[in-house]
């Protein structure tokens, strides 16, 4: 792939993380800010330090909320898109449009879910300030070894496929994934903060909320990206234009 086909699908990736932060912005307003403010006010009700507000709560969950999600959607989508110009062709013969929602599917899953799943996202008013650090090195370790676990996998099913046949090299490779995925979880730390009090209703509803965001981001990357890779790695053919005359009449002589 040459380097003006890889900065097109950049291009295109960032405009589909455009679109994608877009579409999930509405999500996180609805469904997301609700449970913000719940918790918040849970916050405020059981503490007894209010320090200065710096920014408004109206602000954070509209200005704030706008720019962040959006420059987040943006700077998603160039990293999807040369993660897609990697992985074209190494992972079957799919068309643009199937390789791109492929690999939203795996990065969702490899992404958010299996780091969601040993780290769930909990509200503001949960978790101990001076613990911050340690869940947040936690989670990203979470990630990072959940990314690179996904891609042994797709490099196991390939290397298996020709002895294996498809079909049960890609369940042996499965099998692998979700058994270290495993040993990581058992390993790993757990982080429980939650208070006794807190409404479970509350924070079960800000993690679905959470889930749905992030559903919607990869999703609608996935399809929008699709076809606009899709316009430039298999281009419709020019159009055909009307045949003109075989032949101009030709003057008759006088």
């Amino acid at each position: 792939m040459n380097s003006a086909t890889v900065r097109n699908l950049l291009v295109r990736g960032m405009l589909a993380g455009l679109a994608a932060g877009l579409l999930a912005l509405v999500v996180a307003y609805f469904l997301g800010e609700p449970r913000v403010d719940s918790a918040i006010a849970y916050e405020e009700a059981h503490s007894h330090e209010h320090g200065m507000e710096i920014v408004s709560r109206t602000m954070q969950s509209t200005g704030g909320l706008a720019t962040g999600v959006l420059v987040y959607g943006v700077s998603f989508g160039g990293i999807a898109a040369l993660a897609y110009c990697f992985a074209l062709g190494r992972i079957g013969r799919f068309g643009p449009r199937a390789s791109a929602l492929l690999l939203s599917a795996a990065g969702l899953l490899a992404v958010y879910v299996v780091p969601f799943l040993k780290y769930p996202a909990n509200p503001p008013s949960v978790g101990d300030p001076d613990t911050i650090g340690k869940r947040t090195t936690l989670y990203f370790l979470m990630m990072v070894l959940s990314v690179l676990l996904a891609v042994a996998t797709v490099i196991l099913g390939k290397r298996l496929a020709p002895r294996l046949g498809n079909w049960n090299a890609t369940l042996a490779a499965g099998a692998f994934f979700v058994l270290a995925i495993g040993l990581a979880y058992a390993f790993l730390p757990a982080v429980n903060e939650v208070p006794k009090d807190f409404s479970a209703t509350l924070l079960w509803q800000f993690r679905l909320a959470a889930l749905a965001i992030q559903l919607t981001l990869w999703t609608a990357f996935g399809l929008v990206f699709g076809v606009l890779a899709e316009r430039v790695l298999a281009p419709r053919p020019a159009t055909v234009r009307e045949k003109e005359p075989a032949a101009e009449a030709t003057p008759v002589a006088h």
